[in-house]
């Protein structure tokens, strides 16, 4: 077996080099990762070499959004077998903490997440990981499909947090690959009028076909005044913001009704943005935010294996890993056309 892997050497380079096969431990599976997808956040890495707090400091390895097939098992795992396929849910969590042990387990301070510095993503040949984080796929679902178990489980947790139920009416702002998770998540559990707001018409075009019912484009359009026309004034009762924008973010008061909900998932590069809080509590509005996501992914690949979820229209551009450089160029530069890049890990 060779094991090649690609590091980010720099600002906007990325170098591919052969590496040793990783041993496994005893409670570890060794994986041979088929398809690997692009994240925002490892576009920031490579583009700006940070993302909100973390920041790469020498040659990092990005990519943490994966799955593939087991080729090898530790002495100690007996819940998986040579062969299956499997999606990684990319944080590895100390166990003992007191949010571990209530199962608020993505917010243990001592996570160790794939592709957040300092520990080194997954843009490789082959993985060990722990057995317990590998979940298995049924065969109906591709490992290509595996790989975007992870976006679509921050997507379903942003619906969970917004308590997303039968008949809801939702905007969400943002059409990039978080916002139309949301947007399928959100579908999935039961929301009926689901308004998409974004800039980019290619991302607006892809939400209609995913199931919205109707989009804006915030370019050429008054956002704030849409939602009022539509809502005789009203307002909309769960607004999510997936686009991490401080525009989008500082919208939110302004569409969200009285008593309404406002999730926020998009992460911006500003921590401080200005917010009017004086609109939340005239409106007692509930704020809710979405870090990545807990005890999800068994429901995320229960809900594509039963078609309940159909993911696979998600994807726009699809890239070999050679080619690595090229993908990650084409998500900085087309942004108006690539929606999810993904990486095909060949041998």
């Amino acid at each position: 077996m060779k094991n090649r892997a690609a590091y980010m050497t720099e600002l906007n380079k990325m170098e591919i080099r052969e590496i040793p096969v990783p041993e496994v431990k005893e409670q570890e599976v060794l994986v041979k990762l088929e398809y690997v997808g692009i994240c925002g956040s490892d576009v920031h890495y490579f583009h700006d070499g940070r993302c909100g707090d973390f920041v790469v400091d020498g040659e990092f390895m990005l990519g943490h959004e994966c799955a593939g097939t087991i080729v090898k098992l530790g002495s100690g795992v007996t819940n998986l077998t040579i062969g299956d396929k499997v999606a990684l849910e990319p944080g590895i969590t100390c166990g003992q903490c007191e949010f571990c042990k209530t199962g608020r387990y993505n917010l243990c301070p001592d996570v160790q997440f794939l592709a957040t510095p300092p520990v080194q993503g997954c843009y490789e040949n082959y993985i060990a990981f722990p057995a317990n984080m590998c979940f298995k796929l049924p065969e109906k679902i591709s490992t290509k499909e595996g790989a975007l178990v992870e976006p679509l489980s921050v997507g379903m947790h942003a619906a969970s947090q917004g308590q997303i139920g039968l008949g809801d009416q939702v905007v969400i702002l943002g059409a990039g690959c978080i916002g139309l998770v949301t947007l399928l998540a959100c579908k999935a559990y039961g929301a009926t009028d689901i308004t998409v707001v974004d800039v980019i018409p290619k991302r607006l075009e892809y939400a209609k076909k995913l199931g919205a019912t109707r989009t804006i484009n915030g370019k050429n359009t008054d956002v704030i005044a849409e939602i009022e026309k539509l809502t005789n004034g009203m307002g909309v009762e769960k607004v999510i913001e997936t686009a991490g924008s401080p525009v989008t973010i500082a919208q939110t008061p302004y569409l969200v009704k009285n008593g309404g909900t406002i999730v926020l998932v998009g992460l911006s590069a500003d921590p401080e943005i200005k917010f009017n809080f004086g609109k939340i509590m005239a409106k007692e509005a509930k704020i809710e935010s979405v870090f990545r996501y807990r005890n999800v992914y068994p429901k995320a690949i229960a809900a594509i294996a039963d078609g309940i979820i159909d993911v696979s229209g998600i994807v726009t551009h699809e890239f070999e890993f050679d080619h690595i450089q090229e993908a990650f160029e084409c998500a900085i530069n087309d942004k108006d056309n690539v929606v999810k890049a993904v990486i095909k890990i060949t041998e």
